[in-house]
């Protein structure tokens, strides 16, 4: 990558800041009480710039003289998604320091919604009586800071920030490290195929993030074949998988990213940036699509993907709904049967 985007505090009282904004003229960083570093443009359209802030400032990204926004890629926010973003520390000592994951064959997973189970803190309360269940893994719904306190997770707009809501970021750290000392591995959900309406400012200064005649059922289709948009998404994963040691992600409606190079280039990045440990990729994919599980010399590929075909065939013959997306299995027993055969 030729930029880490958001804020990477150096260690040194000082931080670097990455925002890539094709469409502005100049950004500055603006502190919360009124301070301004002006960035510098590179040829891409990124602005960037070190500057004398420490773990705990606040700050926002000043576009024009009437748009200050949070910064895409916060790793934590203060007063929402409307808010100042937050330099964080990136410092955690870690205690499951031999931990390095486990095999597939072994995963037995429990989704969980971190809001219902009391936020972080509230899941490590739980991760004992979980692992006596036989439960090798737990699957944290969406985290992205949303708009508001209660959210399902899928209208995250701040994809690098963990949802205050649900607690802080040396919570989730705690959480993730409670979890591999009982030897049960952690994966997040991740929406990779839209943002949330409310707080999503990207198109004000980067319009290119999205096709500009591709619709999605959230809004304007992401276009992933932009570089910087790849590259944002490959650090976000990276994001969770390295600095939070998460076990694996959940994608979330790939059907819905129209993009099957992105994909497996997703996975081999994937691959190729975590190493010594097992991670765990699976897909929610209403295509059915087996070529993004193979493995082979092109590529690593994905470890599952959920079959939601078989639960759309049970939910009509147990529900007797087949309005919406279950319009196509009116004939939901012989569907049922061929999920079970194929």
């Amino acid at each position: 990558m030729t930029a880490r985007f958001g804020a990477t505090a150096q260690g040194d009282g000082t931080t670097r800041f990455a925002l890539w904004a094709p469409d502005a003229d100049s950004v500055s960083v603006e502190t919360q009480n009124g301070r301004q570093y002006k960035m510098q443009r590179r040829h891409d359209g990124i602005f960037d710039g070190v500057f004398p802030l420490s773990a705990g400032n606040f700050y926002k990204y000043r576009i024009s003289p009437e748009l200050v926004v949070p910064d895409p890629a916060s790793h934590g926010q203060a007063g929402g998604v409307h808010g100042w973003s937050v330099v964080v520390d990136p410092v955690f000592e870690w205690q499951a320091i031999s931990w390095r994951g486990r095999p597939w064959h072994e995963t037995v997973i429990y989704e969980l919604h971190p809001g219902a189970m009391g936020g972080f803190a509230g899941i490590e309360a739980e991760l004992a009586r979980l692992a006596g269940l036989g439960v090798t893994a737990i699957q944290l719904m969406p985290i992205a800071d949303f708009p508001g306190a209660h959210n399902w997770g899928y209208d995250g707009v701040l994809l690098f920030a963990p949802a205050a809501a649900y607690g802080t970021v040396l919570e989730l750290k705690h959480l993730i490290d409670a979890a591999h000392g009982l030897g049960v591995q952690v994966f997040l959900d991740v929406v990779y195929n839209h943002f949330g309406p409310d707080g999503n400012y990207l198109s004000a200064y980067a319009s290119a993030f999205f096709k500009p005649d591709q619709q999605t059922p959230w809004g304007r289709a992401i276009d992933f074949s932009q570089g910087h948009v790849k590259e944002f998404f490959i650090a976000n994963a990276l994001y969770w998988l390295n600095d939070f040691r998460f076990d694996g992600l959940r994608f979330d409606a790939v059907h819905a990213i129209d993009d099957n190079e992105f994909l497996l280039n997703l996975a081999d990045a994937i691959r190729d940036g975590v190493a010594g440990r097992d991670v765990h990729l699976i897909l929610e994919n209403e295509n059915n699509d087996a070529q993004l599980l193979q493995r082979g010399a092109e590529h690593s590929g994905f470890d599952a993907q959920w079959a939601d075909d078989w639960h759309h065939a049970a939910h009509v013959l147990l529900t007797g709904d087949s309005e919406g997306y279950y319009q196509d299995f009116q004939d939901a027993a012989a569907m049922l049967a061929r999920c079970l055969a194929e």
